[in-house]
Order: structure tokens, then C-alpha cells, then sequence
């Protein structure tokens, strides 16, 4: 029998600037035009949610920035967070990057740990510009 070729191609081009937690995962992957950035921590855990969301959206801003697209192409964001009651919080500094005129899906969930003093972490999805 002769062997049955892919559905859809798993070729990717991954784009990253560094390999962070110890080479376990790439920062952007690039399939098919569209973007899949996973992980998005704050850089500094001390601050209060909303010191950490406006953290995390300016790194999704930067890496989307450095793979060519922004924030207008994000089609999809799941936000991992903490404390859910964090919230609100989270939606004032969102209304900052996000408009009306651009607004992606998004789902919030509610986590037990992710680690110390860590707020929230972002995972998203964007076409490529």
C-alpha cells in the first residue's frame, strides 16, 4: 500500500527571538500565514494585574511587530489567569490595545498556579500581515 500523504502540511516556520524555559518551546510559530504565540508571561511578577497585563499585551505587540503583523491581525487570545476576580482589571488595560474596530475572539480561564506571583499568561493567534 502506498503511503498516504498529509491532510495539510505540517511544514512551520518558526520565528523567535530566544528559546525561553530551558529550549522548551518557541516563542511564534508561523503555518500557512497565520501566527500561533504561546506563553506570554509578565516580565516582572511583582506587579499588580494590571501592571502585568499591560506587561504581557506589549510583548504580544512586540513579537507580533518583529514577525510582521500587529495587533489588528490577532485573531484569537486565551488569557490564563490566577484570580478571575482580576478581570476587570485585566479589561482596562485590553481597551488600551484592543478597539472596537479590531477586537479578536478571546476566552478567559481561571488557573490554579502559574506560577510565583504571576498573574495572567496569553496565548494567541494572528494572520500574518
Amino acid at each position: 500500500m502506498p503511503a498516504r500523504e498529509p491532510a495539510i502540511s505540517t511544514d512551520a516556520i518558526v520565528i523567535t527571538r530566544s528559546l525561553p524555559y530551558e529550549g522548551l518551546l518557541h516563542e511564534i510559530v508561523e503555518h500557512n500565514g497565520v501566527l500561533y504565540l504561546g506563553g506570554i508571561v509578565p516580565e516582572d511578577a511583582a506587579l499588580d494585574m494590571a501592571g502585568q497585563a499591560d506587561d504581557v499585551l506589549r510583548q504580544l505587540k512586540t513579537l507580533l511587530d518583529g514577525a510582521g503583523s500587529d495587533l489588528s491581525c490577532v485573531l484569537q487570545v486565551t488569557i490564563f489567569m490566577a484570580e478571575l476576580a482580576d478581570k476587570a482589571a485585566f479589561n482596562e488595560v485590553w481597551k488600551r490595545y484592543f478597539t472596537a474596530d479590531h477586537l479578536p475572539a478571546r476566552a478567559a480561564v481561571g488557573v490554579a498556579d502559574l506560577g510565583p506571583g504571576v498573574k495572567l499568561e496569553l496565548t494567541a493567534i494572528a494572520a500574518c500581515r
